[in-house]
């Protein structure tokens, strides 16, 4: 499947930390600004993606959720910026959210627990990419700024998920067709040269 721009994407990283447990407050930093991620590896070849400071800059935010495995086993939605249960900051560091669980839902008290026993120490998000720069050199992808973010989500693998792995691995796939052929180029006019 190509590489589509403007396509949801979905990232893990960090983790979680938890208040007292009458108020069900979770904290976690879903994206952290200028660390190197492997994203995926390709016929041995590590291909690597960082966040940049100023990503988050003019990002739509103006409505995005907290849940589980973003949603596709569970479609909870257990914080929401639009009721201000889900709150969030963005600092030198990243992006770092407070979640207000509902005390009274199961579930709510399910996924502290998760948390708090260290089940679930992981986030990801989910997000559309606004400006990304690509240096080969060094094989990673820049995301410049984020267009929309979707959700940040709790998950229990720090791994992307099949539809994100795809996504990256197809960007990656892209770029690496794009250098193959730009050899193949090199070595005809080269062969070219030599037979005049």
């Amino acid at each position: 499947m190509p590489y589509k721009p403007n396509e949801r994407e979905y990232r893990s990283i960090a983790g979680f930390d938890f208040d007292d447990e009458k108020e069900l407050i979770i904290r976690g930093t879903p994206i952290v600004f200028d660390s190197p991620t492997v994203i995926c590896e390709i016929d041995g070849v590590e291909y690597k993606e960082v966040i940049a400071s100023g990503a988050l800059d003019g990002c739509d935010m103006s409505d995005f959720i907290l849940n589980r495995n973003h949603g596709t086993n569970d479609s909870t939605v257990y914080a929401r910026t639009r009721n201000s249960s889900l709150e969030y900051t963005v600092t030198a560091r990243g992006l770092d959210i407070v979640a207000h669980l509902d005390k009274e839902d199961g579930r709510h008290k399910a996924l502290y627990r998760d948390i708090e026993k260290g089940r679930v120490d992981k986030m990801s998000f989910s997000f559309i990419v606004q400006e990304d720069s690509y240096d080969r050199d060094i094989r990673t992808r820049t995301i410049r700024k984020i267009k929309k973010l979707y959700d940040v989500s709790a998950v229990d693998f720090p791994a992307y998920n099949d539809t994100s792995i795809t996504t990256a691995r197809d960007f990656f796939s892209a770029e690496r067709e794009k250098e193959a052929m730009e050899q193949e180029q090199h070595r005809r006019r080269l062969k070219l040269l030599a037979m005049t």
